[in-house]
């Protein structure tokens, strides 16, 4: 468990600097092409769902019963309900924060409230990560993978405003960084605060809270950010192709 434990640190840390690899993009590419960004969304949703339905959630259940583990389930999708609401944020930047200020500072303005929205968001998606390893290595490798794809275009909505706003690459860059250090930061806190008490009953109420998590994340923004780049086709394809190589891997894996 311990390794387990040192191992889900490791993938929720590479997954939340995704981030920085995205404000890399946005610094040197600017403007990657929209067909690109809805396949790549759509296949981290695809992945991410397919591995909540068919492994997380059977996994929950199986170790707390259907009615726990349901609650569980609609639980953790309530949680992020609650924390989008209160604490929103969005990838791009097309409501201007006020009108009445100058183009750069509003630019500068709404970049910041984009890294403190996602730095908060990662926060959850940190235990995803975590919990999913410590249920099983190979299911922590496929959590973090869908989550960094997702990350990429965080770090470009972070890095873009700011860049325009100041011109600095090194400012852009380090917003960015810190948005995603939040991962790690929310999987040391699950392993900090659960660990002594982690039982297989306490881990299966987590794997079907995970899998909310998820689902919530999927449909809430990975999905419709990958529709709004025009591309419906490629948002679906790859949703249909990430579900195909999750399910794929997870049948040569057992």
């Amino acid at each position: 468990m311990e390794d387990n434990l040192l191992y889900g640190l490791a993938l929720s840390t590479i997954a939340g600097l995704a981030t920085t690899l995205g404000s890399v993009v946005g610094l040197v590419v600017r403007r990657p092409r929209p067909g690109f960004m809805s396949f790549t969304l759509g296949f981290s949703a695809g992945v991410m769902l397919l591995v909540s339905f068919v492994e997380l959630l059977r996994s929950g259940i199986e170790a707390t019963g259907f009615f726990a583990g349901m609650l569980a389930f609609f639980g953790g999708m309530l949680f992020m309900l609650l924390l989008d609401f209160f604490i929103p944020h969005q990838y791009k930047a097309e409501h201007p924060v006020n009108k009445g200020m100058p183009g750069s500072q509003r630019l500068m303005r709404t970049g910041l409230l984009v890294a403190l929205g996602i730095g908060i968001h990662n926060l959850p998606e940190g235990m995803v990560t975590l919990a999913g390893a410590l249920h099983d290595r190979s299911m922590g490798v496929a959590i973090a993978v869908a989550i960094a794809i997702h990350n990429i275009p965080e770090g470009l909505a972070v890095s873009v405003p700011i860049y325009a706003a100041t011109g600095s690459r090194s400012k852009a860059f380090w917003w960015s960084f810190l948005s995603g250090v939040s991962e790690p930061v929310g999987a040391g806190l699950v392993a900090l605060v659960l660990m002594p008490f982690l039982t297989p009953t306490l881990l299966g109420l987590i794997m079907a809270g995970v899998a909310g998590v998820m689902v919530f994340i999927s449909i809430d923004e990975l999905v419709p950010v990958a529709f709004s780049y025009g591309h419906e086709h490629s948002a679906i394809t790859g949703t249909i192709v990430g579900m195909a190589v999750m399910a794929l891997s997870l049948w040569l894996l057992r």
